[in-house]
Order: C-alpha cells, then structure tokens, then sequence
C-alpha cells in the first residue's frame, strides 16, 4: 500500500461523528480554503501598527513568527494526515496527553472562533455603514449573521462554495497587489520610479524604534496568522482528507512568504514607514495612494470586507464541527452532536452562531468599545493551540513511528528539535506579551480561560474514570 493512500487509523479518542458529517468537500474547495485562509483580515487590517512599531524591521518580524506557524502548520499536517478528523488538534491533543487535553483545545478553540464571527461581522459593518451612512451598524452584523447561519445550516458543499469564490478574491486582489508594488520597485510601473532603498534605510534606519519595536512588531504578527487551522478541520469533509491536508500543509511555506512576507516587503520598500496613513487608514491602502490608484480607499474596503466575511463563514463552519466532536467524544452536551440527513451539526452551527448574534445586541448598546473588548477577551488562545499541537505532535510522532510508519504522509522537519525550538519560541512570546501594556490583559484573559477549562476538563475526566471503574 502506498504512503499517500493509508487508510486513518482507527483511535477510541477520533470523533465517531465523523462517520455521519458528508465528504462534501472538493479538491478544489480544499485547496482554495487553504490558499484563502492564508489571506485573513489580520493582514489586511492589523498589519499598520506592526509597521509604525517596528519600521521596515517588520519584514523581519513578519520571518519570524511566519517561520513559527510554518512549523506549526507542518505539526498539524503529520497529525491531521496521519488522523483525518473534524476535531483536528483537540483530537490530537486527546490520543497524546489525555481528554482533558481534548477538553481544553477544543472548547477555548471554539470560544476563539465564535468571538471572532462577532469581531469580523462588526468590522465588516463597519465598512458596509461607511458607504451607507445613516444604516446602524447592528443591522448590518445581524444581516451578515443571517447570511452565513443559512449557508452553513445547508450542505456543506455550500460552505465550500461560499469560501471558495471569497478565497479566489482576496487571492486575485492581494496577488494584483503585489504585482503592482513589483513593478514600481523595479520602476517600470508608469507613473512611478524606482525608489531604491531609500525607505528601508532611510528615517531611522532598517529598525528605528530599536528592537522594542520589532517586538511590538512581532506580537502584532504573530495572530495575523490565525485561521490556518481550519482547513485540517475541513479536511475531514474533503473527498481525500490525507491528500487534501498533505497538499495544504506542504504549500504553507510559499504561501506565508510570498502573501504576508512579501506583502510586507512591497509596502515598506515603496511607503516610508512613518507616514500618518500607514497607520491610520491601512498600509495597504497607503501604498496604492502612493501608487496614483484611484479609488484607493474603496479599493480597500471591497477586500477587507471579502476578507472579513470569508473569516465569518469559515469561522462558524470551523466552530460547529469542533463543537460535534467535542461532543462526539463525550466532551459537551449531547444537543449539539446531533447531525442532519444532510450530513450538516445544525444544532452546534446555531451555538456557534449565538455569540455572533449577541454582538448584534452590543453594537447597538455599546457601539464604541465593544470591539476592543472582545478582542482583549479571545486575547492569546492561538498561542494555547499551538503548544497544545506542538506538545501532542512530540508525544504522537513516536507513537505513529512505533505503531503505524505508512501513516507519516508529512513529517515534521528535525524531529524533535524544531518541535522543541518552536515551544521554546511559544514561551518567549508569552515573555514579550507579559512585558507590553497592550497585550498583557489579552495574555491575563487568555490565562483565565485556559485554567478554568483545565479545571473543568480534569473534573470530568475523573468522574468519567471513576464511571468506568464502577461499571468493571
């Protein structure tokens, strides 16, 4: 039997409801979710502070931690192509340190994701109110809200559907972009000359804030990354879930580098890093101001907002199908396992959606502060995932080697060392976290959930021992 085509291996802790959810999914839905999810908001929207922080060091920053989530990613993918399941690294996180495990990634995952549907659809609001004053930005979060409820309550191949054509957008945008940014370096763009290196050493120098500022710049580029987990979720429901995550995963590289790397090199190489609207409108729009594009600013807005409704689709998908295998596995109430004829976990996509809905409710009471709000309560739960794949991934990988050889379709680079690099990267950004004003609230929240989700996960893991003990 070839590698490419081992079958998953059958494991107590994968999510039996798995069997029930559709293969609904495409290569090329795959694929696209893939590609797309590399291309979130976060580029788009947080990328300004990063550069006013650190400068043209942002590059820089932007290698290091895309270097981070490049290991990461290839952690995931040797698991999720070794194990295909909907609950990806809570499952993972399951079969390698125990349920409480399971417990704790999967549940502060979904907490994660459900904020940021309500995070992207008052951000896309916002943009949708700027062009229609006067509309009340609570009807427009409820409207996005309805929208993508219906698309997920269908089949999942609707899902696909949605996320490819956004996906194809914001990749034809952000690859015109680039292109455009290219040709003016090079001084071929009409209209334009070359600007040389003058704005990367100029002003200040390559890092003019020093490297406080490169580690201001560090932390706002390491949850720009977020979002690539879902689509070793959706390679469950994909036609070939192996192939589908070993393609996604080996492609990550290129895909980081020349989308948020490259990105990043493009703007500070033609803006000057200290221009007001760098920071105040977007680094994306200053530089095709800089460029003479007309309509720049609307330009903008039309990709921000694919880019945020993109992020509100496949952060409801990848929300309810967390939820049924947590569920699945005995992980949360029975309710939410309940899966259609359609194949589709309508009970945990309409929980899933509850938050989302409740930011309707607070964009209309508080419309001003709530955004920073909920940003600061999701606060660092990536950083919590990633060391829970990180730390499944040193505990599984011996096992697979051990049990199952055909399964390793990806591999981790220079196992265990780059595992061990990457969590020792982890604990240093949790460092630089604790020492920055703005992020040590986000890192208090995120602490705060994590031990009640432990706890919670260890209460239950006990008494369902105990349960067993009493029935043997």
């Amino acid at each position: 039997m070839s590698r490419t085509s081992a079958p998953p291996p059958t494991d107590a802790a994968a999510p039996t409801a798995d069997s029930a959810l559709t293969h609904g999914l495409k290569q090329r839905h795959l694929s696209m979710i893939a590609l797309g999810g590399v291309i979130g908001a976060g580029l788009f929207v947080g990328s300004g502070a990063g550069i006013a922080a650190a400068g043209p060091s942002i590059v820089v920053a932007y290698g290091i931690s895309g270097l981070l989530v490049m290991f990461v990613m290839r952690m995931l993918g040797e698991m999720s192509a070794a194990n295909p399941a909907s609950g990806s690294f809570s499952v993972h996180a399951e079969r390698a340190i125990g349920p409480w495990a399971g417990f704790t990634a999967g549940w502060s995952f979904w907490v994660l994701l459900c904020v940021a549907v309500g995070l992207e659809g008052i951000g896309a609001a916002q943009i949708v109110s700027g062009w229609l004053p006067g509309t009340p930005e609570w009807a427009w979060v409820a409207l996005f809200m309805v929208i993508f409820l219906g698309t997920n309550l269908a089949a999942v191949k609707n899902f696909g559907e949605f996320e490819f054509w956004f996906a194809a957008l914001k990749v034809i945008a952000i690859t015109l972009f680039l292109v455009l940014g290219l040709l003016a370096i090079l001084g071929v763009l009409p209209g334009t000359d070359s600007p040389g290196t003058k704005n990367l050493t100029g002003d200040g120098g390559f890092m003019p804030n020093g490297s406080e500022g490169l580690i201001i710049g560090l932390l706002a580029s390491v949850f720009a990354y977020g979002g690539l987990e879902t689509v070793t979720i959706a390679a469950a429901e994909s036609e070939n879930p192996v192939q589908g995550v070993a393609k996604a995963v080996r492609t990550a590289m290129w895909r980081i580098a020349v989308f948020y790397i490259g990105s990043m090199a493009v703007i500070v190489t033609l803006v000057p890093w200290d221009a007001p609207e760098v920071a105040e409108v977007g680094p994306f729009y200053a530089m095709l101001d800089h460029l003479g594009i007309s309509g720049a600013a609307e330009i903008m807005n039309v990709v921000i907002l694919v880019a945020l409704l993109s992020a509100m689709n496949a952060n409801i998908y990848g929300s309810s199908r967390m939820a049924c295998s947590l569920v699945a596995r005995g992980q949360g109430p029975k309710v939410l396992g309940r899966i259609s004829s359609s194949g589709v976990p309508r009970n945990a996509v309409l929980a899933s959606s509850v938050f989302g809905f409740l930011c309707v409710l607070l964009s209309y009471w508080r419309p001003d502060d709530v955004f920073p709000w909920l940003l600061n309560m999701i606060g660092a739960v990536i950083l919590v995932v990633w060391i829970f794949i990180a730390v499944s991934q040193l505990i599984l990988r011996k096992r697979t080697e051990r049990e199952a050889p055909d399964r390793l379709v990806v591999r981790m680079w220079l196992f265990p060392v780059l595992t061990i690099v990457a969590l020792a990267a982890m604990a240093g950004i949790f460092v630089l976290m604790l020492r920055q004003p703005d992020t040590r609230d986000q890192l208090l929240a995120t602490g705060a959930l994590t031990a009640l989700l432990i706890v919670i996960g260890l209460v239950r893991q006990k008494r369902a021992e105990r349960g067993a003990r009493a029935e043997n």
